[in-house]
């Protein structure tokens, strides 16, 4: 037993129960099983997918790679394996290369990666990044070296297989648009190892071959139908990227979906979405020039039938001219005019009769407004208009003075002395004299008073006075 060996048996508390108990801190304990670890495991390689990725800023990443019984954390630091570590994502499956060591500060053992290789379609997606990038930096993909494709192409050179459902999509199109279209198929598998060098075979006996005709090929068109990532794969090798760029001929790569994008695609002088697309893109000018000359037959069509319409209306201009010039019309216009001016006539001579008809009304009513007895009649009327407003204000002044007299004698009566005894009071006064006392000190012993009440009079002597004040 070795002494690391011998360090985990104490650890275990399964020594000698004699020998001295052996405590750790937690910072010696990891860095023990820090070194442990490094020394026994080391550098090593692990299988996985990952999962919770975390970017840092500072540029590292930090993931954790899983099966189906457990997962390792794992530490990609800055710098390290720069072209598959932007490929990482979570649920990539990976195989990594690194060493087994221990974070201490946590106490918690990882893999520092060194080197990262993609499984699956995650490694044919390094594998095709890397060959973009190559055959950019050649000028492979360079606009200016692209060809035109002619506008009229008769003969076409096929590189396809000759089951598959895209040739047979190319020619229902292309028979659609332009019967008169031409195919030289040179058949070739578009799936498989051997592929890609099939197709480059076949692109080079089509430009040998049109190079020794009298009517030679105008252009290539490679094609397959759609597939996942690994039948497309043919598509993505550099001997066919090659051969397309060698080629004198234009070639169109019309190969899988709208989406897949391959290196032909890049290579090629033109990129159709479909196999479809790319018999439409090379028909493109006979069905648009087929199109021209139906519209140019319906134009002259209607440019026919707006000449004879306009020779109709010049037809019905000269018609209608010669009739406004014909003598009948000119003698109708005469016996028009002469009908015109008699009703006018008429018309202002029944007008003049109206008019004097009326100055007639007028005077007759002027004269009998001046007979004498109707101004007599008018005055017996205004006379009799006078009385009744004079009588009318005699009956008002009347009833104004007596409604006067009325509230003159009210307030009479209110400062009558017999009004006011009628209130209960009395008046006093000498008996001999007939002077009103007014004050106490009028009065004196033995006087003979003589007081008036509302139903009579009564006479009495003072006995004595007696003042308020």
């Amino acid at each position: 037993m070795n002494r690391e060996q011998q360090s985990l048996w104490d650890f275990g508390g399964l020594a000698e129960q004699g020998k001295a108990r052996k405590v750790y801190g937690v910072a010696e304990l990891n860095r023990r099983v820090k070194g442990l670890l490094e020394g026994q495991l080391g550098t090593i390689w692990v299988e996985g997918q990952v999962t919770g990725l975390r970017r840092q800023a500072s540029g590292h990443f930090y993931f954790s790679i899983k099966d189906e019984k457990g997962q390792l954390s794992c530490a990609l630091f800055r710098g390290v394996d720069l072209e598959s570590r932007l490929l990482l994502e979570d649920g990539t499956q990976v195989l990594l290369h690194g060493q087994i060591t221990l974070f201490e500060a946590r106490g918690q053992y990882q893999l520092i990666v060194r080197k990262v290789e993609l499984q699956g379609q995650g490694a044919l997606q390094v594998k095709f990044e890397n060959l973009k990038r190559k055959l950019e930096t050649e000028g492979l993909f360079a606009q200016e070296r692209k060809q035109l494709l002619p506008n009229f192409p008769a003969q076409i050179g096929l590189v396809s297989s000759p089951t598959g459902a895209a040739i047979r999509d190319v020619l229902h199109v292309a028979q659609r648009r332009n019967p008169s279209l031409r195919f030289v198929l040179e058949a070739c598998r578009v799936q498989g190892e051997t592929a890609a060098a099939e197709m480059s075979r076949a692109i080079q006996r089509l430009n040998r071959w049109s190079a020794n005709q009298a009517k030679p090929l105008d252009l290539i068109l490679l094609t397959r139908g759609g597939g996942s990532l690994e039948d497309l794969w043919a598509f993505n090798e550099e001997v066919l990227a090659r051969a397309v760029h060698e080629s004198a001929l234009p070639v169109v790569s019309a190969v899988g979906h709208e989406v897949d994008f391959l290196i032909t695609d890049f290579v090629a002088d033109i990129r159709a979405a479909t196999p479809s697309v790319g018999a439409e893109l090379i028909t493109q000018a006979v069905f648009a020039t087929r199109g021209f000359l139906s519209e140019v037959k319906t134009h002259l069509d209607r440019l026919g039938m707006r000449g004879v319409d306009f020779a109709k209306r010049g037809l019905l201009s000269l018609s209608h001219r010669l009739n406004r010039v014909h003598p009948h019309r000119s003698l109708n216009d005469c016996f028009q005019r002469l009908d015109n001016q008699v009703e006018d006539m008429n018309r202002l001579a029944g007008q003049g009769m109206a008019a004097r008809r009326e100055r007639l009304r007028l005077a007759k009513l002027r004269l009998t407004s001046l007979r004498p007895t109707t101004l007599l009649a008018r005055r017996g009327e205004q006379l009799r208009w006078v009385g009744r407003r004079l009588t009318e204000a005699v009956r008002r002044n009347h009833a104004e003075c007596s409604s006067r007299i009325e509230r003159a004698q009210d307030r009479l009566m209110l400062l009558s002395p017999k009004a006011i005894l009628a209130r209960g009071y009395s008046i006093t006064c000498d008996a001999k004299t007939g002077e009103v006392l007014r004050d106490v000190r009028q009065s004196k012993p033995g006087q003979e008073l003589r007081t008036h009440l509302q139903t009579g009079e009564v006479d009495s002597t003072v006995r004595g006075r007696k003042s308020s004040s």
